[in-house]
C-alpha cells in the first residue's frame, strides 16, 4: 500500500520532534497554531484540519505515554476543548473530532479530577523475588508512575523491602528505606546520612547521585542497592553468589530443545512487544533533553544479556564431559530453532553465550561433539552467515529484510544504528532542523512497527511440563562475573587453549 509522503512528513514528526523541541514545547507551539487558525472559511478549515491531524497522529503514536507527562496531559486537553469549540463550524471535521474524542479518551486526559485513578497494583522488581505466580503471567508494559516492590541492602547484607515509583529518585529510594529503618531526619551534608550504592556481582560499585532517576532497570543482571554511609562505603561487598556449584543435572537436560526455543520466542515476544516505538529514541537521544523512562528496552536488554550467561553458565556448570558436549549440541540446536521462529533476538543472544571465553576454550569438550558444524570462532554456526559482523553485519540485514512479520530483531543492532544517525549529522544546521537525519532516524523506528504489525503464533503443545518449562526459562538463575566462569572453566580444562 502507497503512502502519501504528507503522511510520512507526518510520522516523521512525531516521532522525532523531540530531538529539536520537548514534548510540552512542540504541544505548545501546536496550541497556539490553533487558536491563531480560528477563522471561519477554507483557509481557516486548512489549518484546523492540518492541526486536528497533527494531533491525532500524535495521540496514536504516544497514548499511554501521555500519562506519565502531566504537563503535556493538560495542553492537550485545552487543545480538545479548543478543537471541539469549533466543531460546528467545519463539517468536513466531524469523523476526525469524534476519533480525537476516542483517542482523548483512550489516554485517560480527559478531564483526570473528575475521578480517582484506580488503585494499581504494586509490581515484584523484576528478579529480586522469584515467585512462580509472576513470572508465569504475560509481561505488560511498565511506567515510571507503576510502584514496585524491592530490596535495599545493607552492608551486612540485611535488607528492608520499599514499596517505590518504577521513576523514582535516589534521593526518594534513599527516604524511603530511612523511614523503614527508623532513622531520624538527618541534613544532607552529615557523615552519617545514607548513599545508595550499585554493587555488580563482580564487586564493582557505582555510587548514585541523588538527584539521578530511573535507577531500577538500570542495574545488571545481579547487581543490587546497597544504602550505607560513606564511611563504609569501601567495605561493601556483594552478595554471596546465587547459584551453587553443586554436582547434578539441572532443568536444561531434562527439557527439549523445542520446548525451550519456543518458550524464549514466546517470552521475547512478550518483552519486544511491551517496547514503545518511543522507547528506541528516548534510549539513544537522551543525552540531549534530559532522560525518559525507557524501562521496557531496558529489560528487554537485560534479559538478552541474561539469556547469554544463562548458556554459559549451564555448560561450565556441568561437570561430566560427555554431558558437557550433549549441552553444547542442545544450545546449538535452540539456537537455529529460534532462528527458525524469526526471533533473532534469542539466536544472537545463544550464540554469543556459547562464544563466551570462558566456553570457547573448552576445546576437548568441542572435539567431543563433532560433527556438528560449529567450532569456536567459526562465523558459519548453523550453516548461516547471520554470526558475521563483517561490512556492518551485511549478512544480517540482508536475512531479515526477507522475513516477514512477526520478527524479533536483534535489539542491540537497532541502538547501534539508531547511534550511528545521532553521531553521524547534526539535528540543527545553521539553525534549522536537519529534515534528513529526523526521517533516517524516523524510517529505523517504522521497520520496529513492521516487525510487530502481525501476531506471533507457536504451535505449543501443552506437554505434563509446560509450566514448569515455562517458569524455567523466564527466570533463569546465571551467573554474570566473568572471573567466576573462568574459575569454573579452568577446573573443567585447565590446560586447554
Amino acid at each position: 500500500m502507497l503512502i502519501h509522503p504528507r503522511d510520512i512528513l507526518l510520522d516523521d514528526i512525531v516521532l522525532t520532534h523531540s530531538l529539536f523541541l520537548p514534548t510540552e514545547k512542540f504541544l505548545q507551539e501546536l496550541h497556539h497554531f490553533v487558536r491563531a487558525g480560528g477563522m471561519e472559511g477554507p483557509e481557516g478549515l486548512g489549518q484546523k484540519q492540518a492541526c486536528l491531524a497533527m494531533l491525532l497522529h500524535f495521540l496514536d503514536t504516544y497514548q499511554g505515554l501521555l500519562q506519565e507527562e502531566e504537563g503535556a496531559g493538560h495542553i492537550i486537553k485545552d487543545l480538545y476543548l479548543l478543537i471541539m469549540k469549533d466543531e460546528s463550524l467545519y463539517q468536513g471535521l466531524r469523523e476526525d473530532t469524534l476519533r480525537l474524542h476516542q483517542l482523548v479518551e483512550t489516554v485517560e486526559l480527559k478531564i483526570p479530577e473528575e475521578s480517582q485513578p484506580p488503585s494499581k497494583q504494586v509490581k515484584p522488581l523484576f528478579r529480586h523475588f522469584r515467585r512462580i505466580d509472576s513470572c508465569l503471567q504475560t509481561r505488560v508494559a511498565f511506567r515510571g508512575s507503576d510502584e514496585i516492590f524491592c530490596r535495599v541492602y545493607m552492608p551486612d547484607h540485611s535488607y528492608v523491602t520499599i514499596r517505590s515509583r518504577l521513576s523514582a529518585s535516589v534521593q526518594d529510594i534513599l527516604g524511603s528505606v530511612t523511614e523503614k529503618l527508623q532513622y531520624s531526619e538527618e541534613p544532607a551534608g552529615r557523615e552519617d546520612s545514607l548513599i545508595l550504592v550499585a554493587v555488580a556481582s563482580s564487586g564493582e560499585k557505582v555510587l548514585l547521585q541523588p538527584t539521578e532517576d530511573c535507577v531500577f532497570t538500570t542495574l545488571g543482571i545481579n547487581s543490587h542497592l546497597f544504602a550505607c554511609t560513606r564511611d563504609s562505603y569501601e567495605a561493601l561487598v556483594p552478595l554471596p553468589e546465587e547459584i551453587q556449584v553443586s554436582p547434578g543435572d539441572t532443568e536444561i537436560h531434562r527439557v527439549e530443545p523445542e520446548d525451550v526455543a519456543n518458550h524464549l520466542t514466546a517470552f521475547h515476544w512478550e518483552l519486544f512487544r511491551c517496547v514503545h516505538e518511543l522507547e528506541f529514541v528516548d534510549y539513544v537521544f537522551h543525552g540531549e533533553r534530559g532522560r525518559r523512562e525507557t524501562a521496557n528496552l531496558e529489560l528487554l536488554l537485560q534479559r538478552c544479556s541474561e539469556v547469554t550467561h544463562w548458556v554459559a553458565t549451564e555448560v561450565l556448570l556441568c561437570e561430566a564431559p560427555g554431558k558437557r558436549a550433549q549441552l553444547l549440541k542442545k544450545f546449538i540446536k535452540i539456537a537455529a530453532l529460534c532462528k527458525q521462529n524469526q526471533d533473532l533476538l534469542s539466536f544472537y543472544a545463544v550464540v554469543m553465550g556459547l562464544d563466551n571465553a570462558a566456553v570457547s576454550r573448552l576445546r576437548l569438550t568441542w572435539e567431543v561433539r563433532r560433527p556438528l558444524p560449529f567450532l569456536p570462532g567459526d562465523l558459519g554456526i548453523l550453516g548461516s552467515p547471520l554470526w558475521d559482523p563483517c561490512r556492518n553485519h551485511k549478512s544480517y540485514r540482508e536475512v531479515i529484510s526477507k522475513m516477514k512479520p512477526p520478527v524479533i530483531p536483534f535489539v542491540p543492532l537497532i541502538l547501534k544504528d539508531l547511534t550511528f544517525l545521532h553521531e553521524g549529522s547534526k539535528t540543527l544546521v545553521d539553525g534549522l532542523v536537519n529534515i534528513e537525519k529526523l526521517h533516517s532516524v524516523a524510517e529505523k523506528v517504522r521497520t520496529i512497527r513492521k516487525y510487530r504489525s502481525r501476531p506471533l503464533c507457536l504451535d505449543m503443545e501443552a506437554s505434563p511440563h509446560h509450566l514448569q518449562t515455562k517458569a524455567y526459562v523466564r527466570q533463569f538463575q546465571v551467573i554474570d562475573n566473568q572471573n567466576l566462569l573462568f574459575e569454573l572453566s579452568y577446573k573443567l580444562e585447565a590446560n586447554s587453549q
